[in-house]
């Protein structure tokens, strides 16, 4: 499933998550958002405004309560949990504030885990491709190594090779800095945008003002409701 006719690879549609309750908590409400190829975008908001929760929608990893997720034009929303798993291997990386490694497995059978589950490829092929992504990301002596003896920032550079294993089109980022120093942190940045520069769509939750002025758009949440969606850019005009 691709977009290659101008069809956003993402599009949100009035897209609500609500949890039931005596009081019923409303998580995200009313977003509409589209996701362009090769776009990079942050969202951003206080603590419980929502961030998280609308990446997990966009990510088919919760369903929503109202409103649909088109992936490159197909509504999702009635799709099976088996078919809605197919479209996250495939089409979709995920990359967390904690990089969740298997710390029994080296850094390269980490990077390794989403093709063995996706089972296209022979042994000697995911081989390969877990170690170009690892050289790609400037860690190519680092394919034996085993998490514990990782820095925070090549633990999470091997959990951005993991998301890219199956080549997918979205990249989803959670807090992706949250437990790295400022140096880790820009650096992880810089390759999210790269991967967008390479034609992937990215979208990363932060709390980080600095980091944030690195993407090209930005979407401001606020007890779940969008406030202001544009250029990043036009952010800091206003904070200015």
């Amino acid at each position: 499933m691709s977009a290659t006719d101008g069809t956003p690879v993402l599009q949100a549609q009035a897209l609500g998550r609500v949890l039931p309750g005596q009081v019923p908590t409303i998580l995200v409400s009313d977003v509409d958002a589209v996701f362009a190829p090769g776009s990079f975008t942050v969202i951003t908001g206080p603590s419980g405004s929502g961030k998280s929760s609308l990446l997990y929608l966009l990510g088919l990893l919760d369903r929503p309560t109202t409103g649909e997720l088109l992936l490159a034009g197909q509504p999702t929303g009635a799709l099976s949990d088996e078919a809605r798993a197919g479209l996250r291997l495939w089409h979709f990386g995920f990359v967390f504030q904690f990089h969740f490694l298997l710390p029994e497995f080296t850094v390269a059978d980490n990077v390794m885990l989403p093709m063995r589950e996706a089972g296209r490829l022979t042994a000697g092929q995911m081989r390969a491709r877990a170690r170009a992504l690892l050289g790609a990301l400037d860690m190519p002596d680092l394919e034996t190594k085993r998490p514990d003896q990782l820095s925070g920032g090549e633990r999470q550079r091997t959990a951005i090779a993991r998301a890219l294993a199956n080549d997918p089109a979205v990249v989803l980022a959670d807090e992706p800095t949250g437990a790295l120093d400022t140096r880790n942190g820009r650096a992880v940045f810089t390759i999210l945008r790269a991967l967008a520069r390479q034609g992937r769509t990215v979208i990363t939750v932060t709390h980080d003002e600095a980091l944030a002025a690195m993407a090209d758009r930005r979407i401001a949440l606020l007890d779940g409701r969008v406030v202001a969606d544009g250029a990043a850019s036009s952010f800091l005009r206003s904070a200015g």
